[in-house]
């Protein structure tokens, strides 16, 4: 009972030495970051944010971004709705005919409909994809214009740091000093400007 004590003791002492020697290094840690932190680089970061909805509003390459999305949404769903027209037409047809066709006939012709429902099925995926594709290649062509001009206003204003800031961004609070979406309109619209863009 007494050995037991004992070594209870030792190992309690062991732990206690362990997690003195963690916190120990756990608090250096802490310090050795707050120093780096507090040193002379971070201390002189500057951060410029934008708005990413308002450049795409407020700019021509990004209301032409929108006028060729919806152009190229518009040419699809005039495909789809001829298509859901054609549907509807076979589908009239097939229920007037349905009480003088034999049961033979009605399973060919209700065949016919799944196929064809089938077949516009098919299609109105693609051209969802085909949307889908359209608006992610021109927001991408978008982003790198945005991209660029940020870089370059960033390096001018001797920013360390940009982010976007709006509704589905992650940023919760910035100075409006911070905010450069006027400089980057601005520099955007000038660059369309001089490329003679419409």
């Amino acid at each position: 009972m007494g050995n037991r004590w004992n070594g209870c003791n030792i190992f309690d002492s062991w732990g206690i030495a362990v997690m003195h020697l963690s916190l120990v290094f756990f608090i250096s840690m802490i310090l050795s970051s707050c120093a780096s932190v507090s040193g002379e680089a971070p201390a002189d970061l500057v951060i410029g944010v934008v708005d990413p909805q308002r450049i795409l509003v407020e700019t021509t390459k990004g209301q032409r971004l929108t006028d060729d999305l919806n152009a190229f949404m518009k040419d699809r769903q005039t495909l789809v709705d001829l298509e859901q027209r054609e549907l509807r037409e076979l589908e009239d047809a097939l229920r007037a005919q349905m009480t003088v066709l034999s049961e033979s006939a009605k399973k060919i012709k209700e065949e016919q409909f799944r196929q064809k429902m089938g077949v516009y099925q098919q299609k109105v995926a693609d051209l969802n994809r085909e949307v889908q594709e359209k608006q992610q290649e021109l927001q991408n062509e978008f982003r790198r214009n945005v991209r660029d001009v940020v870089s370059q206003i960033a390096t001018n204003q001797n920013l360390g740091l940009v982010v976007e800031h709006g509704p589905n961004s992650g940023t919760l609070f910035h100075q409006e000093s911070w905010d450069i979406s006027a400089e980057v309109i601005q520099a955007l619209n000038l660059e369309s400007e001089k490329a003679g863009t419409p």
